[in-house]
């Protein structure tokens, strides 16, 4: 049986001279597989969200020693990896799509195209729904419905008020259902 390390104790193998290695290795198995979801249902492909995600942890190596314990280790991980996301979907917007091309169309094609997702037609269609939000209202709708995150917490990856966030959640949910009700 493994053992379960605290994210203070985590922080301290990887600060310490010998056992940094370690430390980030646990980090990394500790937290991967929530970042890699969070990052994918943003980018909807296997190999961008994997990239990004290596990207993230790599800024989290990076950067451990400048991490302040006022927050949650996870949240960092996630504002960063948030970040990185969100760099990743402008730049790809910038350099591949001229002006008139729309991101939100490669997205879904990545969605209808993808042999790994496995849902039925209706998670499909709440998926699509997904896409037709704006960025903001998708990334703070997903935060809260798939990851179960606190405003609070949202709020301070995304550096946003409270109020903002469960008016841009509550807007997400009402043109999730209208897409949903439309056929």
């Amino acid at each position: 049986m493994s053992r379960i390390y605290s994210d203070k104790e985590i922080i301290a193998l990887i600060l310490g001279a010998d056992t940094s290695d370690f430390g980030f290795r646990i980090l990394v198995k500790n937290y991967q597989e929530r970042i890699y979801w969070h990052i994918r249902r943003m980018v909807f492909e296997h190999d961008d969200a994997n990239d990004i995600a290596q990207n993230t942890f790599v800024k989290v190596w990076q950067n451990i020693h400048s991490f302040r314990s006022d927050s949650n280790l996870y949240t960092w991980i996630y504002r960063i990896a948030t970040n990185e996301t969100l760099d990743f979907i402008r730049k790809k917007k910038r350099y591949v799509f001229s002006p008139d091309g729309d991101y939100k169309d490669l997205l879904l094609k990545n969605l209808e195209d993808d042999n790994i997702f496995d849902g039925n037609e209706i998670e499909k269609k709440f998926q699509k729904a997904l896409l037709t939000l704006p960025e903001k209202q998708r990334i703070v709708f997903n935060m809260k419905y798939f990851d179960e995150m606190k405003y609070e917490e949202i709020s301070e990856i995304l550096n946003t008020s409270v109020g903002a966030l469960k008016a841009s959640y509550h807007h997400a949910v009402k043109k999730i259902k209208i897409n949903l009700t439309d056929d």
